[in-house]
């Protein structure tokens, strides 16, 4: 009789399948297969300790059926979901559910860990069976637990005092918190005027610029032009000499293995990919890419979602080899280069940095297997798993000092003499020379100062947060976990808390800088930085065994409760929340306009309604002044209403501009986009509707008929099942795929 493997991704299947053989059968859970229940909050605190009630995810029944009734007959299990938290309440789900469905008979199931998907790391995971990990169970309750509490009742509040349909997180709003503080400082910062001064300097032909750094022994220190224009006068008088010339030697380390924040960073900021699409890539490459073999995917990298940088002895012995082959022993340290510190947690211990399976599959050797992202992330992580086992990079660095009266000018210059980890790794711009300095050049000597170059700065502003700089600041922070920040930059966003500017940097919307203000106000625990952050530690000390998962939460639940009863209490009865603004009201000329928040969005309004009814669209600069926007009026078409007659029009509402008829109120007709085919369900039209997650395609009998299409389509009837239409996808990279809408069909093309 077969074992049976069970793992979370169907993806791994075929690489599994293939390097155990035919005595294994391997299934997947694809993904969660339990949480608490949609509908209600699903956890309650009992004398005997915390309660918490699971229920299969929608359509997950039949997926536990399978793999309970393949557990019946298989002589052994083994649960193989991925190596963490997540991973571990997939494998404790799974392992009741079998028990369950097993009754009395007993089951031989066992835990399985692998950090990469290879012959040698799977045997050695089916030959070292352990068991499931309650601490790494508990600790993941614990954090589902603390997010369900802060989203189920936090929420609600915010329906009642801002506008429906919004969300609080644990960790989303203190992430949020991060970009209103950091737009908060860049409207509040005030430019300061400073000066630097150059001068060009030549003892012999070549000249090179040095900086003016002292007036005698002060450091440099002008902010307006009348002081450097005295400066450079005086400085035009004086003779010069170099005073000193200091050679030495600087080394430049190469950087540690990946972790998963310093991946997500990294692919940010040299390839462009949203912290999202990172770990959409890594994932492929965790699970498995086809690369002579159509049907044998083989793994690249090991698991993607560590804040480990330990590497294994296989590894290390892997990249030295590779190291000395390819770049000879100069490149190789006597010993491994090892970063960070061992971990305390057993568990986390047992992670790896991120890093390529096999050192020697190098990207050149895999050119043309890959897809273009797949290839540029691959390559990223080859890269700097190679460099962090090589010798530093060295630079003969000189820096000249040049004084003339009180004046101390200084030049430094460096120049490559070793690359090092470069070779693999690549130069940054700063390693780029700046300054040449003449090898001639002599101390002790009079040297001309041919120009001076004065020039006025401000001190700016500090930046907004990229994705890259917001999940190195939750990271600095503690707020949130390697497996965390992706999905966290995606909500703050798909919640219309945050948008993007035109360099891809977070600005908080008016809506997420109400809804932060209110929480701060409100509830000052959790939107406190330090606070989740200590939770997170504790959420730690949890999956290591050192603290009780209940004491934890009983704690925050009663600090939780008493800072929410205050805040639902302020909510009763009470105006929704609105933002004041210094704008008076041009109509009523008394109050002060507010920022509300209605079905439509956000709007100016007169806060002496009902007597004042004053309401307009506006704008706001980026330095955070806010400009009324008045309406364009609906513009007449000379297409006439097909119910009534009158003139169509166009209009521009919550979901943007559309086609309505000028007779409105007593005739609503609004022109809709048809298809050329009919509902296969009622046959009625099949027409383009708009809501707030986007556009698609629904019958225009809804509610009666709830046919719906959330993709693209293309009309041309299927060549299997002759369904009149087929859904159109479209990759990144430019690639079209169609398929049937029916899955029993399962037309591809």
């Amino acid at each position: 009789m077969k074992k049976l493997v069970i793992v979370e991704s169907p993806a791994k299947i075929k690489t599994i399948s293939k390097i155990l053989g035919n005595d294994y059968r391997i299934m997947s859970t694809m993904g969660h297969v339990m949480d608490l229940p949609a509908k209600k909050i699903g956890v309650s605190i009992e004398k005997s300790g915390i309660e918490i009630e699971y229920v299969p995810i929608k359509d997950k029944d039949r997926v536990i059926a399978e793999i309970c009734k393949a557990a019946q007959g298989a002589d052994a299990v083994f649960l193989g979901p991925d190596p963490d938290r997540e991973g571990e309440i997939i494998a404790w789900h799974i392992e009741n559910q079998i028990k369950k469905a097993a009754k009395k008979k007993k089951q031989n199931i066992h835990r399985i860990f692998f950090n990469e998907i290879t012959a040698p790391a799977i045997n050695e995971a089916i030959e070292n069976p352990s068991t499931v990990d309650m601490d790494k169970v508990n600790a993941q309750q614990a954090r589902r637990i603390l997010d369900r509490w802060v989203g189920y009742e936090v929420s609600p509040v915010l329906w009642k005092k801002i506008a429906p349909g919004l969300s609080a997180g644990r960790v989303q709003s203190v992430a949020l918190r991060l970009v209103v503080d950091r737009e908060a400082a860049i409207r509040a910062f005030k430019p300061e005027e400073y000066w630097t001064i150059d001068g060009t300097f030549k003892q012999k032909k070549d000249g090179f610029v040095a900086a003016l750094t002292h007036i005698g022994k002060k450091k440099l220190d002008i902010s307006d032009k009348k002081t450097a224009d005295k400066v450079v006068t005086d400085l035009k008088k004086q003779s010069y000499e170099v005073e000193s010339i200091d050679d030495k030697k600087r080394l430049k380390n190469p950087l540690a293995p990946f972790m998963t924040s310093t991946l997500q960073q990294a692919a940010y900021n040299r390839l462009g990919f949203s912290v999202k699409k990172t770990m959409q890539v890594a994932q492929k490459l965790y699970e498995g890419v086809p690369l002579n073999d159509p049907s044998t995917p083989v793994a690249l990298i090991t698991y993607m979602r560590t804040d480990s940088l330990r590497l294994s002895d296989t590894a290390l012995k892997s990249a030295r080899g590779y190291i000395t082959q390819t770049y000879s022993k100069e490149y190789l340290p006597t010993k491994a280069n090892v970063y960070g510190k061992k971990s305390k947690s057993k568990a986390q211990d047992a992670h790896e940095a991120v890093r390529p399976v096999d050192a020697n599959l190098s990207p050149d050797s895999i050119k043309g297997k890959l897809s273009s992202d797949e290839r540029k992330l691959y390559t990223l992580i080859w890269q700097r798993f190679i460099a962090c086992q090589m010798k530093p990079a060295q630079y003969a660095q000189r820096v000249v000092t040049i004084k003339g009266g009180e004046y101390t000018f200084k030049a430094t210059g460096s120049t490559l003499i070793f690359d090092g980890f470069l070779k693999v790794y690549g130069v940054e711009d700063d390693d780029k020379d700046k300054v040449k300095i003449p090898a001639e050049l002599k101390a002790k000597t009079a040297i001309t100062l041919s120009k001076v170059d004065p020039k006025q700065h401000f001190t700016q502003p500090p930046p907004r947060y990229t994705e890259a700089s917001l999940v190195k600041e939750m990271e600095k922070e503690g707020i949130g976990r390697p497996s965390t920040y992706s999905a966290t930059l995606s909500t703050i966003q798909a919640r219309s808390y945050t948008k993007l500017d035109e360099k891809k940097r977070f600005i908080p919307t008016e809506l997420g800088t109400a809804v932060t203000q209110l929480l701060v106000k409100n509830l000052p625990h959790i939107m406190d930085k330090k606070f989740t952050a200590n939770m997170e530690e504790d959420l730690d000390k949890i999956a290591q065994g050192d603290l009780e998962r209940d004491k934890l939460l009983k704690k925050f639940y009663k600090e939780f409760q008493d800072d929410l009863k205050k805040f639902k209490g302020s909510s009763k009865g009470a105006q929704r929340e609105a933002i004041p603004t210094e704008l008076k009201c041009p109509e009523c000329k008394k109050q002060k306009l507010n920022i509300r928040f209605g079905r439509s969005g956000e709007f100016l309004g007169c806060p002496g309604f009902p007597d004042c009814d004053f309401t307009s669209n506006f704008e706001r600069a980026e330095s955070g002044e806010i400009k009324i926007v008045k309406t364009e009026p609906p513009k007449l078409l000379d297409e006439k209403c097909p119910k009534c007659s009158s003139p169509l029009r166009k209009l521009n509402g919550r979901f943007g501009e559309f086609t309505a008829c000028s007779g409105y109120p007593k005739c609503k007709y609004i022109k809709q986009e048809t298809a050329g085919f009919k509902c296969p369900k009622d046959k009625g039209d099949v027409v383009r509707r708009v809501w707030r997650g986007g556009k698609f395609w629904g019958c225009g009998n809804y509610p009666k008929c709830k046919f719906a299409i959330f993709d693209e389509i293309e009309e041309k009837k299927c060549p299997k099942c002759k369904l009149p239409f087929l859904i159109k996808k479209t990759s990144k990279d430019g690639n079209v795929t169609l398929l049937c809408s029916d899955k029993e069909c399962g037309y591809t093309k």
